[in-house]
């Protein structure tokens, strides 16, 4: 069963708002989850908490890139060894 919920209001300037809301959507986050996040980091801490940034490039292409594994349900490697072996490679091994 969930429990009671209840709304939030906040009053922001319009462009803090549009950029704000275009570096959450950055990382996967809407203003609901944001606001949700750092109140439970509040709550926990019993202080004022993060410091989240936008990924970068690197970071992107890989969250793009297992977005696009999980949409085609195919997987990346063939078998372990093949894993394995990209590991070693990437690793300098």
């Amino acid at each position: 069963m969930n429990a009671p919920s209840s709304m939030l209001h906040v009053r922001l300037d319009n462009e803090l708002k549009a950029k704000a809301t275009e570096a959450l959507a950055a990382m996967g986050l809407s203003a609901s989850d944001a606001v949700r996040l750092l109140f439970h980091r509040i709550a926990a801490d019993q202080a004022f908490p993060l410091e989240l940034k936008v990924p970068n490039a690197e970071t992107r292409a890989a969250m793009a890139e297992a977005q696009a594994l999980i949409a085609s349900g195919q997987a990346r490697f063939t078998d372990a060894e093949t894993l394995i072996a990209d590991l070693e490679k990437d690793a300098g091994l």
